[in-house]
């Protein structure tokens, strides 16, 4: 047996899923027929995932700047992967990760890792999908204000030493009506946060809790090019899948209010980038809000024009950068890690 803590009286256990058996002592943890179980770090978290795990009696590896060569060659050394959006953990990874049990994604989307492959290898996957629930949400109620009050405009206008109250008439939220594509944790934010300015609710999706909808005082429609066409503002929130994959193209963008607002702080590869772009030069959309890019960072000539065009508000996928979000994210997938290799 291989020790991560002192040792003291327990009793053994074992998690068929892991493939491990181990000796919990008063609180800490001893692992049987392994070495010491080592956690690598891959891209930069909150200090309280480390110092918890370190705690817990794991020992922690931070190398932020792993290359991708680097991970495929040590990998093999862990017996737990933590990563963000920044490490890329294929097929190639996973194959090489020849003592891995786990991989801690701190965040919502999984599309950076090959799930398929892990399973199949026996690696169980976790992220943390509540931490970023209240951060999403308000980035997203305050690019609403900014598109329909014209605020980074404004902003920049007086910045050029100009004051031109007139030229910035814009509109209120008060009284539209907000399209919610996907109506999971964030959607349900955005909505709740939406209705307390005295907006309408519509949503769309492929399955819609009646509570929280009727909550919101919400209204379900059955078909997105519903929504699309009575939607003031328009608001996606759903995962990448290939089903969503460029669901925002011509066909979607043509289906919207004209003059309406498209706001994306979901994943970039669920607009076709030409098509919205082609949807703003005709004033069919009168303006969007971009957290995501279908390549990150931006780097083709439709996404260089997108940002730069007046109407469209472009953050660099910012939607989880709080210092609440990612101190919640961060205690999560220590303790989901922790909570996999013992019982508290």
């Amino acid at each position: 047996m291989c020790r991560l803590d002192h040792a003291g009286v327990g009793t053994i256990q074992s998690d068929t899923m892991l493939g491990i058996n181990y000796f919990t002592t008063h609180g800490n943890l001893e692992v049987a027929g392994c070495h010491e179980m080592r956690v690598l770090i891959a891209d930069e978290v909150d200090a309280e995932c480390p110092a918890k795990l370190r705690a817990a009696g794991f020992e922690v590896h931070e190398k932020f700047d792993i290359t991708p060569q680097e991970l495929r060659e040590t990998i093999g050394l862990y017996d737990v992967l933590v990563v963000r959006s920044r490490t890329k953990v294929t097929r190639d990874v996973v194959e090489s990760a020849k003592n891995l049990k786990m991989i801690g994604r701190v965040g919502v989307g999984l599309d950076t890792i090959d799930v398929k492959a892990a399973e199949a290898a026996g690696i169980k996957v976790v992220n943390t999908p509540e931490m970023s629930t209240v951060a999403v949400a308000e980035l997203v109620m305050g690019m609403m204000l900014g598109l329909v009050r014209k605020i980074p405009q404004a902003d920049a206008s007086m910045k050029n030493g100009l004051w031109e109250k007139k030229r910035f008439h814009g509109s209120e939220l008060s009284g539209k009506v907000l399209g919610v594509v996907g109506f999971g944790r964030i959607g349900r934010a955005v909505a709740e946060r939406s209705r307390a300015f005295g907006m309408s609710i519509l949503v769309y999706d492929v399955v819609v809790d009646e509570a929280a909808l009727s909550r919101v005082g919400g209204v379900r429609v059955p078909a997105l090019e519903e929504l699309l066409s009575r939607s003031d503002i328009v608001t996606v929130h759903v995962p990448l899948l290939p089903e969503t994959k460029r669901m925002f193209n011509d066909a979607a963008f043509s289906s919207m209010k004209h003059g309406s607002f498209f706001i994306n702080a979901s994943r970039g590869e669920v607009v076709d980038t030409a098509a919205l772009l082609r949807a703003l030069k005709s004033g069919r959309l009168a303006g969007a809000a971009l957290d995501v890019f279908e390549h990150e960072p931006p780097s083709t000539p439709e996404e260089r024009e997108l940002i730069l065009m007046p109407n469209v508000i472009a953050t660099p996928h910012i939607g989880a950068q709080t210092g609440e979000a990612q101190s919640l994210g961060a205690v999560l997938i220590a303790e989901n890690i922790i909570n996999a290799f013992k019982t508290l």
